[in-house]
């Protein structure tokens, strides 16, 4: 599997953001857009729970991907995945659903993104969190880099999946707890309560 060089920094002013990123020559090569997953599963989450892994299905907006992924550690490369661009969101899902597998979360997320040499750039949001950024590059020492150029500190750093991004903003949210295991994560709807009792 492909290993992921990527890095989240929270809590973002995107206009901020976006002045720092034209200031050192980036460019918006996609601006914000809605998108929509799938994470698909085995109906008792093994993949989630055992392996730390899901099957992801995503509309990107220009394209749909599908994606096994799976996070060996908290670590800059600690994402590992497999990704091919498939023709169809719905009938992609349905062939999973077909063989037994489950649906266990839609998802809705926004992002906008920006190239700069071979540096990808992208800000997101999802529901019922604050803004943040991800950065992804060859190598670790690169988007150091990188972050540097944008004031950005190694120290404020986060890494792994968008959980983290909710782990830190709501500490209340267990380890057993992941938006895979929501339902619908769906912009305009109510804060979980999933997630402020005890898994």
């Amino acid at each position: 599997m492909k290993s992921e060089i990527e890095v989240k920094f929270l809590n973002q002013d995107f206009d901020a953001v976006r002045k720092s990123l034209q200031a050192i020559g980036a460019e918006c090569v996609q601006p914000m857009r809605l998108m929509r997953r799938a994470i698909i599963d085995y109906s008792d989450r093994r993949m989630q729970t055992k392996k730390w892994a899901f099957i992801r299905v995503r509309d990107e907006g220009d394209r749909v991907t599908l994606t096994y992924k799976q996070f060996n550690k908290l670590s800059v490369d600690g994402a590992k995945e497999i990704e091919t661009e498939v023709k169809d969101f719905d009938e992609t899902v349905q062939i999973f659903e077909a063989i037994g597998l489950k649906v266990q979360s839609f998802q809705e997320s926004k992002r906008e993104t920006w190239h700069c040499d071979d540096i990808e750039i992208m800000l997101d949001e999802w529901p019922w969190l604050q803004p943040y950024i991800e950065i992804e590059g060859n190598s670790e020492e690169e988007i150091k880099a990188f972050a540097d150029k944008l004031g950005l500190s190694w120290e404020d750093a986060y890494f792994g999946d968008v959980m983290v991004a909710y782990r830190a903003q709501y500490p209340q949210i267990s380890e057993a707890h992941t938006v895979g295991s929501i339902e619908k994560v769906i912009f305009g709807t109510p804060f979980p309560e999933e997630f402020n009792r005890p898994a």
